[in-house]
């Protein structure tokens, strides 16, 4: 408060005399005074409550919020400082024991490190705090891994290995598309249109985008929707009666279970969504394309699933040097 008051001040000096200085200071020490107050009656959790609803209200899913929930509330119990006094030494120190209890990598640790700086910077921005003690704390390097896609060939053995036509249906959409889990379990019977082979999906913050499926994809869920008895409305339902939406979680243990009796190695519903976009980034889609049809807002985030396939450096090397 001292701070801002000084340069407030300091900015005004050339345009008053020193008794309107004087009258000048005295009404903001008054009024700063009185907000100081009025913010040091808030509780910590209180803070947190604010921050939530302006997340949701800016269109954060439910899935975000509880991780920021999480995140933050783990905080506050062992940081018992008002957030208002809390201080950069403070909070490394936390993430210091963070790590070393829960024995975890370093994105992990960076995860948490980037939820609470969004809670500290929002707190800046809305004036409850002067500066975030998150500023001094920076990204933590990690690795560079690249990550495995699914080969041609281990998606026929997928194929293969389905004995549900649901499940053919789910995997040949998320492998065509690449589409969020979030979003696959969201879709409705009436967001497909099969004679063009493309359906409305709604992605992170409830943004609408249209998404493109192949044949394959297109005959499996004509199947499959040909065969259902039921009424619901959900694209994706559960085997039995009384034949609800299927869930996210419900999703990503069929996808598991059917890579494990193949023998295959981490086969998870992200990684259809990876194998998509690295595909098409392989066979020369644009990366602004790309972009769209994954939904990202930044293309960065579009970027980390453009691994290069070394055949194609190759391949590339003799057609333009060789």
């Amino acid at each position: 408060m001292e701070e801002k008051l000084v340069r407030i001040l300091n900015d005004m000096a050339e345009f008053l005399n020193i008794s309107q200085m004087k009258k000048l200071q005295e009404v903001l020490l008054q009024h700063l005074a009185e907000n100081a107050k009025k913010q040091d009656d808030i509780e910590n959790e209180e803070y947190l409550r604010l921050f939530l609803e302006a997340k949701k209200i800016e269109g954060c899913s439910e899935r975000t919020l509880k991780y920021y929930r999480v995140t933050v509330e783990h905080m506050l119990r062992h940081i018992l400082t008002p957030i208002r006094k809390m201080t950069t030494e403070e909070i490394r120190t936390y993430l210091v024991e963070y790590q070393k209890i829960n024995n975890c990598g370093k994105v992990t640790i960076d995860n948490v490190r980037r939820n609470m700086s969004s809670f500290f910077s929002w707190l800046e921005e809305e004036d409850y705090i002067l500066k975030s003690p998150m500023k001094r704390i920076h990204k933590i390097k990690t690795k560079t891994v690249v990550k495995s896609t699914i080969s041609d060939e281990d998606i026929e053995k997928l194929r293969d290995q389905c004995t549900e036509t649901r499940d053919l249906a789910m995997i040949d959409l998320l492998y065509s598309t690449g589409i969020r889990v979030g979003e696959l379990v969201n879709l409705n019977i009436s967001d497909v249109d099969l004679e063009q082979r493309e359906c409305i999906v709604y992605g992170k913050g409830d943004k609408e985008r249209r998404v493109y499926f192949d044949a394959k994809a297109k005959i499996h869920l004509q199947n499959y929707l040909d065969s259902r008895e039921d009424v619901n409305p959900a694209l994706f339902v559960t085997l039995d009666a009384p034949h609800e939406r299927l869930q996210i979680s419900g999703v990503e243990i069929r996808v598991r279970k059917l890579g494990r009796r193949l023998g295959l190695e981490r086969i998870h519903p992200h990684k259809f969504r990876r194998t998509m976009a690295t595909r098409a980034i392989d066979k020369g889609m644009p990366i602004e394309q790309v972009q769209k049809i994954l939904g990202h807002s930044k293309i960065d985030t579009t970027m980390q699933y453009a691994i290069v396939n070394q055949t194609n450096v190759k391949i590339s090397h003799q057609k333009f040097i060789a």
